[in-house]
């Protein structure tokens, strides 16, 4: 679950098989004067267009009975609430939700619609907030999609050093040495320091100099550990394996930067 601020208004977004769902009550508090999410629902428009929603997504959406509920829906005493109207046509755009984050919450597409019956400008604030949301979670998720790729890397590299650097009578201790030096080789090619001397200039923060890298950073080193484990395997000295690292890191970050990665763009 996470949230979104619309105005000044906080509202809950959940995901339900994938597609995101927006919290009709949080939504609702929005509105000037006493409104319930079934005044809406007994609107005929509204109605309108849940079933075409419903008929383009939901092959089980009970249509006849629908079509009952909806040609009641002219009366002064049609009400029906969230959970009845579900009950009866098998609906998915809606949803009552009991328990902590309890409410009513709809598929985007319904919310958007439901936000125009609070306002026009609410709808516009809420479809802005959400396409920020949605942006930020692709940022998210490209950071941890590299951060994965370097885990993936790292044990590259650590195989690598276990297989030819590390003598089969070290003590555990003793080859956690050589591979704590191995890693303060990339540090160093990349960052200018060891990650002792990191921790050192930074005591305030949490985690490792690699928890704070940006994108481009975390693809440069996953290149960087693939590399140094086809130099240790090839026998080059720890010394020489440093420079060669150091040159390519200065190489390959001024492409990263400079947005020379083929169509022009920065990497973010």
């Amino acid at each position: 679950m996470t949230k979104i601020t619309v105005q000044t208004t906080e509202v809950n977004v959940i995901k339900v098989d994938g597609e995101d769902y927006i919290c009709l009550t949080d939504m609702l508090r929005a509105k000037d004067g006493d409104f319930f999410i079934t005044d809406w629902l007994r609107n005929r428009n509204t109605l309108e267009y849940i079933g075409i929603w419903e008929k383009v997504y939901n092959p089980n959406f009970n249509y006849g009975e629908f079509a009952i509920i909806r040609n009641q829906s002219g009366l002064n005493s049609f009400k029906i609430s969230v959970k009845e109207f579900v009950a009866r046509t098998n609906a998915i755009s809606v949803q009552a939700k009991a328990g902590r984050y309890g409410g009513t919450y709809a598929h985007k597409d319904i919310a958007f619609e439901f936000a125009m019956w609070i306002s026009p400008e609410f709808k516009i604030y809420i479809v802005k907030e959400f396409q920020r949301l949605k942006t930020e979670e692709q940022r998210q998720l490209g950071w941890s999609a590299k951060r994965e790729l370097s885990k993936i890397n790292y044990r590259i590299h650590t195989d690598a050093i276990k297989q030819n650097l590390i003598p089969a009578e070290v003590t555990p201790a003793q080859a956690s040495i050589i591979y704590a030096n191995e890693a303060d080789v990339l540090n160093v090619a990349m960052f200018g320091m060891t990650a002792k001397q990191w921790r050192e200039a930074n005591p305030d923060l949490k985690g490792n100099i690699r928890d704070y890298a940006t994108i481009n950073v975390l693809i440069c080193l996953s290149n960087m550990e693939n590399l140094n484990a086809v130099f240790i395997g090839q026998g080059m000295m720890q010394s020489e394996r440093l420079v060669k690292l150091n040159q390519i890191a200065i190489h390959q970050m001024s492409v990263l930067e400079s947005g020379e990665n083929g169509d022009g763009k920065l990497l973010k």
